[in-house]
């Protein structure tokens, strides 16, 4: 997981800036304002293979975590143990190290 931040903050660092300011504006309503910056940090991360192994390992963790916040949308706080669920899955995929990983990307 730790490997998916440092990729998401090296190469999507203004994406996820974006992101978060959107984010933390609008409280009750992020969720629909701010869902074109999230396609976008999407866009922007889903092309590295430690992402999209992650995705693909974790997607129903993510999926449930996704739709408690639909749910939550004024109270994302109700949330803490889906997104725990999803990070302890990511902790657990195994990924190389972040040189090779980046190496990956690149050939």
């Amino acid at each position: 997981m730790q490997a998916a931040f440092e990729i998401t903050a090296r190469y999507c660092s203004k994406e996820m800036e974006a992101y978060g300011q959107c984010v933390a504006l609008n409280p009750a309503s992020w969720q629909k304002d701010c869902h074109q910056l999230k396609t976008v940090v999407a866009q922007c991360t889903s092309s590295h293979p430690v992402v999209q192994k992650i995705r693909a390992e974790c997607a129903e963790p993510f999926l449930a975590f996704e739709q408690c916040l639909k749910q939550n949308q004024s109270s994302v706080m109700n949330c803490t143990e889906h997104v725990n669920e999803f990070l302890a899955c990511a902790e657990k995929v195994k990924v190389p190290n972040l040189g090779e990983a980046v190496q990956q990307s690149i050939t």
